[in-house]
Protein backbone atom coordinates (compact mmCIF):
# COMPACT_ATOMS: atom_id res chain seq x y z
CA UNK A 1 0.00 0.00 0.00
CA UNK A 2 1.35 3.38 -0.99
CA UNK A 3 1.92 5.94 1.74
CA UNK A 4 -0.38 9.00 1.85
CA UNK A 5 1.03 12.06 0.09
CA UNK A 6 -0.81 14.46 2.39
CA UNK A 7 1.34 16.11 5.06
CA UNK A 8 1.17 14.52 8.49
CA UNK A 9 2.00 15.91 11.91
CA UNK A 10 5.38 14.83 13.23
CA UNK A 11 5.08 12.03 15.77
CA UNK A 12 8.71 11.91 16.99
CA UNK A 13 8.22 14.81 19.48
CA UNK A 14 6.97 13.50 22.84
CA UNK A 15 3.88 15.31 24.23
CA UNK A 16 4.32 17.84 26.97
CA UNK A 17 3.49 16.95 30.53
CA UNK A 18 -0.33 16.57 30.77
CA UNK A 19 -0.96 17.24 27.06
CA UNK A 20 -2.75 14.85 24.74
CA UNK A 21 -1.72 13.67 21.30
CA UNK A 22 -3.18 15.21 18.10
CA UNK A 23 -2.49 13.53 14.75
CA UNK A 24 -3.60 14.71 11.31
CA UNK A 25 -4.19 11.66 9.06
CA UNK A 26 -5.21 12.59 5.53
CA UNK A 27 -8.44 14.61 6.07
CA UNK A 28 -8.93 13.40 9.64
CA UNK A 29 -7.80 14.48 13.10
CA UNK A 30 -7.13 11.90 15.80
CA UNK A 31 -7.12 13.38 19.32
CA UNK A 32 -6.01 11.30 22.27
CA UNK A 33 -6.09 12.30 25.96
CA UNK A 34 -6.42 16.00 25.15
CA UNK A 35 -7.79 18.27 27.89
CA UNK A 36 -9.12 21.69 26.87
CA UNK A 37 -9.47 24.18 29.72
CA UNK A 38 -12.12 26.65 28.55
CA UNK A 39 -15.26 27.57 30.55
CA UNK A 40 -17.25 28.56 27.50
CA UNK A 41 -16.42 25.35 25.63
CA UNK A 42 -17.30 23.22 28.66
CA UNK A 43 -20.61 25.08 29.16
CA UNK A 44 -21.60 24.71 25.49
CA UNK A 45 -20.91 20.96 25.55
CA UNK A 46 -22.94 20.48 28.76
CA UNK A 47 -25.88 22.49 27.43
CA UNK A 48 -25.86 20.56 24.14
CA UNK A 49 -25.79 17.24 26.03
CA UNK A 50 -28.73 18.36 28.17
CA UNK A 51 -30.52 19.26 24.94
CA UNK A 52 -30.04 15.71 23.62
CA UNK A 53 -26.96 16.18 21.38
CA UNK A 54 -23.92 13.95 21.81
CA UNK A 55 -20.80 15.54 23.31
CA UNK A 56 -18.57 14.28 20.50
CA UNK A 57 -20.80 15.90 17.89
CA UNK A 58 -20.54 19.25 19.69
CA UNK A 59 -16.73 18.99 19.94
CA UNK A 60 -16.49 18.08 16.24
CA UNK A 61 -18.67 21.09 15.30
CA UNK A 62 -16.56 23.38 17.47
CA UNK A 63 -13.30 22.21 15.84
CA UNK A 64 -14.73 22.55 12.31
CA UNK A 65 -16.11 26.04 12.97
CA UNK A 66 -12.92 27.13 14.73
CA UNK A 67 -10.81 25.86 11.85
CA UNK A 68 -12.85 27.89 9.35
CA UNK A 69 -12.53 31.02 11.50
CA UNK A 70 -8.76 30.53 11.86
CA UNK A 71 -8.47 30.01 8.11
CA UNK A 72 -10.35 33.25 7.45
CA UNK A 73 -8.21 35.09 10.00
CA UNK A 74 -5.06 33.85 8.20
CA UNK A 75 -6.42 35.17 4.90
CA UNK A 76 -7.20 38.51 6.48
CA UNK A 77 -3.73 38.57 8.03
CA UNK A 78 -2.18 38.00 4.60
CA UNK A 79 -4.12 40.94 3.17
CA UNK A 80 -3.03 43.10 6.08
CA UNK A 81 0.56 41.94 5.55
CA UNK A 82 0.44 42.86 1.87
CA UNK A 83 -1.00 46.25 2.69
CA UNK A 84 1.64 46.87 5.35
CA UNK A 85 4.47 45.75 3.05
CA UNK A 86 3.13 47.95 0.29
CA UNK A 87 2.95 50.94 2.56
CA UNK A 88 6.48 50.24 3.84
CA UNK A 89 7.95 49.83 0.36
CA UNK A 90 5.98 52.83 -0.91
CA UNK A 91 7.41 54.89 1.90
CA UNK A 92 10.92 53.74 1.10
CA UNK A 93 10.29 54.46 -2.55
CA UNK A 94 9.03 57.92 -1.74
CA UNK A 95 12.17 58.58 0.27
CA UNK A 96 14.35 57.42 -2.63
CA UNK A 97 12.34 59.51 -5.05
CA UNK A 98 12.73 62.47 -2.80
CA UNK A 99 16.48 61.98 -2.62
CA UNK A 100 16.65 61.45 -6.38
CA UNK A 101 14.65 64.55 -7.07
CA UNK A 102 16.79 66.49 -4.70
CA UNK A 103 19.83 65.18 -6.54
CA UNK A 104 18.45 66.58 -9.74
CA UNK A 105 17.53 63.34 -11.56
CA UNK A 106 14.53 64.93 -13.18
CA UNK A 107 14.16 62.20 -15.78
CA UNK A 108 13.95 59.48 -13.20
CA UNK A 109 11.55 61.59 -11.22
CA UNK A 110 9.36 61.98 -14.23
CA UNK A 111 9.31 58.23 -14.90
CA UNK A 112 8.58 57.38 -11.30
CA UNK A 113 5.97 60.08 -11.07
CA UNK A 114 4.41 58.75 -14.24
CA UNK A 115 4.27 55.17 -12.93
CA UNK A 116 3.09 56.08 -9.46
CA UNK A 117 0.65 58.83 -10.37
CA UNK A 118 -2.50 57.96 -8.46
CA UNK A 119 -4.73 59.74 -10.95
CA UNK A 120 -3.41 57.81 -13.98
CA UNK A 121 -4.88 54.53 -15.17
CA UNK A 122 -2.45 51.66 -14.86
CA UNK A 123 -0.42 53.29 -12.07
CA UNK A 124 1.17 51.06 -9.46
CA UNK A 125 -1.14 52.37 -6.73
CA UNK A 126 -4.25 51.58 -8.70
CA UNK A 127 -3.03 48.11 -9.66
CA UNK A 128 -2.27 47.29 -6.05
CA UNK A 129 -5.60 48.80 -4.94
CA UNK A 130 -7.40 46.63 -7.50
CA UNK A 131 -5.59 43.55 -6.24
CA UNK A 132 -6.49 44.32 -2.65
CA UNK A 133 -10.08 45.14 -3.56
CA UNK A 134 -10.39 41.88 -5.51
CA UNK A 135 -9.02 39.87 -2.60
CA UNK A 136 -11.42 41.54 -0.19
CA UNK A 137 -14.38 40.94 -2.52
CA UNK A 138 -13.48 37.27 -2.84
CA UNK A 139 -13.17 36.94 0.90
CA UNK A 140 -16.51 38.73 1.43
CA UNK A 141 -18.21 36.51 -1.15
CA UNK A 142 -16.81 33.39 0.48
CA UNK A 143 -18.06 34.51 3.87
CA UNK A 144 -21.51 35.26 2.50
CA UNK A 145 -21.71 31.85 0.87
CA UNK A 146 -20.57 30.16 4.03
CA UNK A 147 -23.08 31.96 6.27
CA UNK A 148 -25.93 31.45 3.81
CA UNK A 149 -25.30 27.73 3.35
CA UNK A 150 -27.85 25.27 4.73
CA UNK A 151 -25.39 22.50 5.52
CA UNK A 152 -22.79 22.08 8.24
CA UNK A 153 -20.44 24.55 6.51
CA UNK A 154 -22.46 27.40 7.95
CA UNK A 155 -21.32 28.11 11.54
CA UNK A 156 -24.78 29.55 12.25
CA UNK A 157 -26.66 26.42 11.15
CA UNK A 158 -27.24 25.24 14.71
CA UNK A 159 -28.19 28.74 15.81
CA UNK A 160 -30.64 29.14 12.94
CA UNK A 161 -32.12 25.71 13.60
CA UNK A 162 -32.53 26.53 17.28
CA UNK A 163 -34.24 29.83 16.43
CA UNK A 164 -36.57 28.10 13.97
CA UNK A 165 -37.44 25.41 16.50
CA UNK A 166 -37.99 28.03 19.20
CA UNK A 167 -40.37 30.02 16.99
CA UNK A 168 -42.13 26.83 15.92
CA UNK A 169 -42.61 25.80 19.56
CA UNK A 170 -43.72 29.32 20.42
CA UNK A 171 -46.26 29.25 17.59
CA UNK A 172 -47.55 25.86 18.73
CA UNK A 173 -47.91 27.06 22.32
CA UNK A 174 -49.58 30.25 21.16
CA UNK A 175 -52.01 28.29 19.01
CA UNK A 176 -52.76 25.94 21.90
CA UNK A 177 -53.31 28.95 24.17
CA UNK A 178 -55.61 30.54 21.61
CA UNK A 179 -57.57 27.29 21.33
CA UNK A 180 -57.90 27.09 25.13
CA UNK A 181 -58.93 30.76 25.27
CA UNK A 182 -61.45 30.22 22.48
CA UNK A 183 -62.90 27.22 24.31
CA UNK A 184 -63.11 29.24 27.51
CA UNK A 185 -64.79 32.12 25.70
CA UNK A 186 -67.30 29.72 24.17
CA UNK A 187 -68.02 28.25 27.61
CA UNK A 188 -68.41 31.73 29.09
CA UNK A 189 -70.67 32.68 26.19
CA UNK A 190 -72.85 29.64 26.89
CA UNK A 191 -72.94 30.53 30.59
CA UNK A 192 -73.92 34.13 29.76
CA UNK A 193 -76.64 32.86 27.42
CA UNK A 194 -77.92 30.49 30.12
CA UNK A 195 -77.87 33.29 32.68
CA UNK A 196 -79.70 35.54 30.23
CA UNK A 197 -82.27 32.79 29.74
CA UNK A 198 -82.61 32.43 33.51
CA UNK A 199 -83.03 36.20 33.88
CA UNK A 200 -85.58 36.18 31.07
CA UNK A 201 -87.39 33.26 32.72
CA UNK A 202 -87.39 35.10 36.06
CA UNK A 203 -88.72 38.19 34.34
CA UNK A 204 -91.45 36.21 32.61
CA UNK A 205 -92.37 34.50 35.86
CA UNK A 206 -92.52 37.87 37.61
CA UNK A 207 -94.67 39.25 34.82
CA UNK A 208 -96.89 36.18 34.97
CA UNK A 209 -97.22 36.56 38.72
CA UNK A 210 -98.00 40.24 38.33
CA UNK A 211 -100.51 39.41 35.60
CA UNK A 212 -102.01 36.75 37.84
CA UNK A 213 -102.35 39.32 40.58
CA UNK A 214 -103.99 41.73 38.18
CA UNK A 215 -106.29 38.98 36.87
CA UNK A 216 -107.64 37.74 40.16
CA UNK A 217 -105.18 36.61 42.81
CA UNK A 218 -104.89 40.05 44.38
CA UNK A 219 -108.62 40.61 44.02
CA UNK A 220 -109.31 37.20 45.56
CA UNK A 221 -107.18 38.03 48.61
CA UNK A 222 -108.89 41.40 49.09
CA UNK A 223 -112.35 39.81 48.82
CA UNK A 224 -111.40 37.20 51.41
CA UNK A 225 -110.19 39.88 53.81
CA UNK A 226 -113.50 41.73 53.45
CA UNK A 227 -115.54 38.52 53.98
CA UNK A 228 -113.41 37.61 56.99
CA UNK A 229 -114.18 41.00 58.54
CA UNK A 230 -117.93 40.48 58.10
CA UNK A 231 -117.74 36.91 59.46
CA UNK A 232 -115.77 37.83 62.59
CA UNK A 233 -118.33 40.51 63.50
CA UNK A 234 -121.16 37.96 63.30
CA UNK A 235 -119.58 35.01 65.07
CA UNK A 236 -118.96 33.13 61.82
CA UNK A 237 -115.67 31.62 60.68
CA UNK A 238 -114.11 32.34 57.23
CA UNK A 239 -111.33 30.26 55.65
CA UNK A 240 -109.32 31.18 52.54
CA UNK A 241 -109.46 27.90 50.59
CA UNK A 242 -108.37 29.14 47.15
CA UNK A 243 -105.90 26.66 45.64
CA UNK A 244 -106.30 24.13 48.49
CA UNK A 245 -107.41 20.59 47.79
CA UNK A 246 -110.92 19.97 49.18
CA UNK A 247 -111.84 16.88 51.13
CA UNK A 248 -114.28 15.86 48.41
CA UNK A 249 -111.77 16.57 45.65
CA UNK A 250 -111.29 19.63 43.45
CA UNK A 251 -110.00 23.10 44.27
CA UNK A 252 -113.02 25.29 43.57
CA UNK A 253 -114.19 27.84 46.12
CA UNK A 254 -111.99 30.75 47.19
CA UNK A 255 -113.48 31.48 50.63
CA UNK A 256 -115.56 29.15 52.81
CA UNK A 257 -117.77 30.66 55.56
CA UNK A 258 -119.08 28.43 58.31
CA UNK A 259 -122.02 30.12 60.06
CA UNK A 260 -121.80 30.40 63.86
CA UNK A 261 -118.62 28.24 63.79
CA UNK A 262 -116.60 30.80 65.75
CA UNK A 263 -118.64 30.04 68.89
CA UNK A 264 -119.89 26.49 68.32
CA UNK A 265 -120.81 23.93 65.71
CA UNK A 266 -121.36 25.11 62.16
CA UNK A 267 -124.91 26.07 61.24
CA UNK A 268 -124.24 25.95 57.50
CA UNK A 269 -121.64 26.64 54.84
CA UNK A 270 -121.43 29.40 52.20
CA UNK A 271 -118.77 29.29 49.49
CA UNK A 272 -117.60 32.53 47.83
CA UNK A 273 -115.95 32.54 44.40
CA UNK A 274 -114.03 35.78 43.54
CA UNK A 275 -113.48 36.59 39.84
CA UNK A 276 -111.70 39.53 38.26
CA UNK A 277 -112.77 38.37 34.78
CA UNK A 278 -116.15 38.20 33.14
CA UNK A 279 -117.69 34.72 32.92
CA UNK A 280 -120.59 33.50 30.88
CA UNK A 281 -123.70 32.25 32.70
CA UNK A 282 -122.74 28.63 32.12
CA UNK A 283 -119.17 29.22 33.29
CA UNK A 284 -120.40 31.07 36.39
CA UNK A 285 -122.89 28.35 37.28
CA UNK A 286 -120.23 25.66 36.76
CA UNK A 287 -117.84 27.51 39.09
CA UNK A 288 -120.50 27.92 41.80
CA UNK A 289 -121.83 24.34 41.55
CA UNK A 290 -118.33 22.83 41.65
CA UNK A 291 -117.45 25.07 44.59
CA UNK A 292 -120.48 23.93 46.59
CA UNK A 293 -119.68 20.28 45.87
CA UNK A 294 -115.96 20.62 46.70
CA UNK A 295 -116.59 22.53 49.96
CA UNK A 296 -119.82 20.76 50.97
CA UNK A 297 -121.62 24.15 51.05
CA UNK A 298 -125.31 24.82 50.82
CA UNK A 299 -125.03 28.24 49.17
CA UNK A 300 -122.67 29.92 46.68
CA UNK A 301 -121.94 33.59 46.00
CA UNK A 302 -120.09 34.83 42.91
CA UNK A 303 -118.15 38.06 43.70
CA UNK A 304 -117.10 39.98 40.57
CA UNK A 305 -114.91 43.10 40.21
CA UNK A 306 -117.43 45.66 38.93
CA UNK A 307 -120.87 45.53 37.37
CA UNK A 308 -119.38 45.13 33.89
CA UNK A 309 -118.20 41.64 34.91
CA UNK A 310 -121.67 40.37 35.90
CA UNK A 311 -122.48 37.45 33.53
CA UNK A 312 -124.68 38.40 30.60
CA UNK A 313 -128.40 38.03 31.30
CA UNK A 314 -127.84 37.86 35.08
CA UNK A 315 -128.47 40.43 37.78
CA UNK A 316 -126.58 41.03 40.96
CA UNK A 317 -128.16 40.38 44.37
CA UNK A 318 -130.81 38.27 42.66
CA UNK A 319 -131.15 34.70 43.92
CA UNK A 320 -130.97 31.94 41.31
CA UNK A 321 -132.03 28.32 41.77
CA UNK A 322 -132.49 28.93 45.51
CA UNK A 323 -128.75 28.64 46.25
CA UNK A 324 -126.81 31.09 44.04
CA UNK A 325 -126.19 34.83 44.22
CA UNK A 326 -124.06 37.31 42.26
CA UNK A 327 -122.68 40.55 43.69
CA UNK A 328 -120.49 43.24 42.06
CA UNK A 329 -117.96 45.06 44.25
CA UNK A 330 -115.21 47.64 43.78
CA UNK A 331 -112.09 45.92 42.49
CA UNK A 332 -109.63 47.70 44.77
CA UNK A 333 -111.95 48.12 47.79
CA UNK A 334 -114.36 45.17 47.80
CA UNK A 335 -115.44 45.73 51.40
CA UNK A 336 -118.70 47.64 51.72
CA UNK A 337 -122.46 47.32 51.68
CA UNK A 338 -122.88 45.23 48.46
CA UNK A 339 -120.69 42.41 49.76
CA UNK A 340 -122.23 42.61 53.23
CA UNK A 341 -125.74 42.48 51.72
CA UNK A 342 -124.88 39.39 49.67
CA UNK A 343 -123.30 37.75 52.74
CA UNK A 344 -126.30 38.39 55.00
CA UNK A 345 -128.87 37.40 52.35
CA UNK A 346 -127.00 34.13 51.72
CA UNK A 347 -126.79 33.45 55.46
CA UNK A 348 -130.53 34.13 55.95
CA UNK A 349 -131.46 31.96 52.97
CA UNK A 350 -129.27 29.13 54.24
CA UNK A 351 -130.87 29.26 57.72
CA UNK A 352 -134.34 29.22 56.17
CA UNK A 353 -133.43 26.19 54.08
CA UNK A 354 -131.99 24.42 57.14
CA UNK A 355 -135.02 25.06 59.37
CA UNK A 356 -137.79 23.96 57.04
CA UNK A 357 -140.42 23.72 59.82
CA UNK A 358 -140.03 27.32 61.01
CA UNK A 359 -143.13 29.49 60.77
CA UNK A 360 -141.66 32.47 58.91
CA UNK A 361 -143.55 35.29 57.27
CA UNK A 362 -142.20 34.53 53.82
CA UNK A 363 -143.89 37.51 52.23
CA UNK A 364 -142.35 39.91 54.74
CA UNK A 365 -138.93 38.38 54.19
CA UNK A 366 -139.30 38.62 50.44
CA UNK A 367 -140.47 42.24 50.62
CA UNK A 368 -137.66 43.26 52.95
CA UNK A 369 -135.09 41.63 50.69
CA UNK A 370 -136.51 43.29 47.60
CA UNK A 371 -136.52 46.68 49.30
CA UNK A 372 -132.94 46.16 50.47
CA UNK A 373 -131.78 45.29 46.98
CA UNK A 374 -133.63 48.23 45.46
CA UNK A 375 -132.22 50.66 48.00
CA UNK A 376 -128.75 49.21 47.51
CA UNK A 377 -128.93 49.78 43.75
CA UNK A 378 -129.92 53.39 44.37
CA UNK A 379 -127.02 53.77 46.77
CA UNK A 380 -124.62 52.34 44.19
CA UNK A 381 -125.92 54.74 41.55
CA UNK A 382 -125.37 57.67 43.88
CA UNK A 383 -121.90 56.40 44.79
CA UNK A 384 -120.99 56.22 41.11
CA UNK A 385 -122.21 59.75 40.51
CA UNK A 386 -120.11 61.04 43.41
CA UNK A 387 -116.96 60.13 41.55
CA UNK A 388 -117.24 63.11 39.20
CA UNK A 389 -119.21 65.48 41.41
CA UNK A 390 -117.39 68.23 43.29
CA UNK A 391 -120.38 70.30 44.44
CA UNK A 392 -123.32 69.31 46.63
CA UNK A 393 -121.36 66.25 47.70
CA UNK A 394 -122.25 66.60 51.38
CA UNK A 395 -125.98 66.36 50.72
CA UNK A 396 -125.55 63.40 48.38
CA UNK A 397 -123.33 61.59 50.86
CA UNK A 398 -125.90 62.19 53.65
CA UNK A 399 -128.60 60.66 51.46
CA UNK A 400 -126.30 57.78 50.68
CA UNK A 401 -125.58 57.10 54.35
CA UNK A 402 -129.33 57.19 55.12
CA UNK A 403 -129.98 54.67 52.39
CA UNK A 404 -127.21 52.43 53.69
CA UNK A 405 -128.76 52.50 57.14
CA UNK A 406 -132.16 51.71 55.61
CA UNK A 407 -130.67 48.67 53.89
CA UNK A 408 -129.11 47.47 57.10
CA UNK A 409 -132.47 47.95 58.87
CA UNK A 410 -134.20 45.82 56.28
CA UNK A 411 -131.56 43.13 56.67
CA UNK A 412 -131.94 43.19 60.42
CA UNK A 413 -135.73 42.93 59.93
CA UNK A 414 -135.20 39.75 57.91
CA UNK A 415 -132.95 38.27 60.57
CA UNK A 416 -135.34 39.20 63.36
CA UNK A 417 -138.26 37.55 61.58
CA UNK A 418 -136.18 34.38 61.28
CA UNK A 419 -135.14 34.60 64.93
CA UNK A 420 -138.76 35.10 66.15
CA UNK A 421 -139.84 32.07 64.17
CA UNK A 422 -136.97 30.05 65.63
CA UNK A 423 -137.94 30.98 69.22
CA UNK A 424 -141.62 30.21 68.76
Amino acid sequence: MEASEKPQLPLDRPPAQGDGVVRALDDRLVIERLTVTDKRAARVVRERVEGGQEATRTVVDAIEIGARVLDREDAAAEVDYVRAEFERHAGELRERLTRSLEAGDEKLAERISHNFDGGRDGSVQKEIAELVRGALDEQRTALLKQFSAEDGANPLTDFKGAIVRAFRDLGARQQAGEEALRSRLEALTREVVELSKDDEADRLVAEAEAAGTRKGLGFEARVHAAIEGIASSRGDFATHTGGEQAEGGGRKGDTLVELEAAEGPSAGRIVFEAKDTKLSKNEAWAELNEGMVARAAGYAVLVVAGEERVPAGRQQLHEYEGNKLIVAVDRDEPEGLPLETAYRLAAARLKLAREGDLQVDAAAVRDAAAEAVSTLKQAQAIRSSLTGIKTSSDKARANLDAMVEAVRAKLERIESLIAEADEA
